[in-house]
């Protein structure tokens, strides 16, 4: 029986007025002892909520032990699990920008001299590869996935392409013995093996075949949030909506009915109909303040689940002061660079080849990433406008990328502050060490500055 029908017969008409029936007894409302045991009733949810959460973890270290049998692995239940687990909304929202600023970032091919050739560019400037760096990003969380390339079409021209890429259902694969099973539940000698000849050429493999992932983790944190939201909610409908109740000296059967019914249309709230000497209370646990007892439980859950997915907490929830927020943006930074790395190594070490194989003109070539335009506004324009100081730039530059008509430079001359540069003939010349938004020459920055 759910915790909600606990009071269900505070709703509902029942043989008797002031008889309530709940899964722990049954309790006469008329009888003084039995309104005392009535009051330990919402003492009962917390521990209903405990019980709830040690079943729950106890279902979560079954799957994790089906998932790393030895002799006939078995990760359908686990994954079962990581669908429930990714509907955190809070831990949704930490995934999201996390793989965001990786999906954001801009790429290149460059040839086997590290010249860039920009014209290669558009055979990936398809649905087809976001999607891809979409499911190798997805293997840090749900741990090893296998994706498919899809059918080529184009061949031979410049527009040639896949028409799609597919990720296998997880629960079909079996990674650490390469195989892939064609029915659940299926033994892993029975499955197909993805590294044959045959199938190869067209399968590519995203994360180790013994990682499950980071939603393991966060497993542990979103199941006591969830049973927790879940008899805040029960709480709140106890006591936060009012209960009508009507009392009436009549034993007449159809009478109580009649107002029963009549309480019932007014609302949505709980009702009652109870002899006039009935008197029914609920009391709150005294221990500490309900409020405050799942609030801080669930926010702790998600300082957790921050922690874990994005490093830190002050990019998603909120911070305290302007260096502190610095110091976790660069904590992300790091994560994100992994991730960066991760992807780059799979595309250059599996997609490439594949790519090569297929006939796509890419020999010689790699992927990386063109940190050089991932600046912020703010970045763009102390770079340009240190360039355009120092040397003339071609107007047409402006144009196309701003879409906007640039004539001639109105004017060349620097402008410094007072104190900087060296005096030559009664005027200012800049010097290279001069500080300025980017630091001295040569120093790099990345688009998290």
């Amino acid at each position: 029986m759910n915790i909600k029908d606990i009071f269900s017969s505070l709703r509902g008409r029942s043989d008797n007025d002031h008889i309530l029936r709940t899964p722990y007894g049954t309790f006469n409302l008329a009888k003084d002892d039995d309104k005392a045991r009535v009051k330990h009733v919402i003492m009962q949810l917390q521990q209903t909520t405990d019980a709830l959460t040690r079943k729950d973890i106890a279902d979560w270290r079954r799957a994790w032990q089906a998932a790393i049998n030895i002799d006939n692995p078995n990760r359908s239940p686990l994954y079962d699990i990581y669908r429930d687990t990714d509907a955190d909304g809070h831990l949704s929202g930490c995934i999201r920008q996390r793989e965001g600023f990786v999906m954001a970032k801009s790429f290149k091919i460059v040839d086997d001299k590290g010249e860039d050739k920009p014209e290669l560019l558009d055979y990936f400037d398809h649905a087809w590869f976001k999607d891809f760096c979409q499911y190798v990003l997805d293997s840090r969380y749900w741990g090893h996935s296998l994706i498919e390339l899809g059918d080529i079409i184009g061949t031979g021209t410049a527009a040639m392409t896949y028409d799609c890429v597919r990720l296998i259902p997880r629960k079909h694969v079996i990674p650490e013995y390469g195989r892939v099973i064609m029915q659940l539940g299926q033994d892993w000698r029975a499955g197909i093996d993805y590294h044959s000849p045959a199938v190869a050429p067209s399968l590519i493999e995203a994360g180790k075949p013994y990682d499950l992932g980071l939603l393991l983790k966060a497993t542990l944190h979103t199941i006591p949030k969830k049973n927790m939201l879940a008899f805040w909610d029960t709480f709140g409908e106890i006591f936060g909506m009012p209960m009508r109740i009507a009392k009436t000296s009549s034993r007449d059967k159809k009478e109580i009915d009649r107002l029963h019914r009549m309480l019932i249309d007014a609302g949505a709230s709980q009702t009652a109909v109870m002899p006039l000497d009935t008197e029914l209370e609920f009391v709150e646990s005294t221990k500490a303040d309900a409020y405050h007892v799942y609030n801080e439980r669930v926010s702790r859950a998600n300082s957790e689940i921050s922690k874990l997915i994005i490093g830190q907490t002050m990019t998603i929830e909120d911070g305290s002061s302007l260096s502190q927020s610095q110091t976790h943006l660069q904590v992300l930074q790091n994560l994100v660079e992994g991730d960066a790395d991760m992807l780059r190594d799979v595309i250059n070490n599996q997609l490439l080849p594949r790519m090569v194989a297929h006939k796509f003109p890419l020999a010689g070539c790699r992927f990386d990433w063109n940190d050089a335009i991932d600046y912020t506004p703010e970045q763009q324009v102390a770079y340009e406008s240190m360039i355009a100081d120092r040397y003339d730039v071609d107007p047409a530059y402006f144009a196309e990328k701003y879409a906007m008509p640039v004539g001639e430079r109105r004017n060349p001359t620097l402008t410094l502050p007072q104190g900087e540069g060296e005096e030559t003939g009664g005027k200012k010349k800049m010097s290279w060490n001069s500080p300025s938004p980017w630091g001295r020459a040569g120093e790099g920055s990345s688009f998290f500055d």
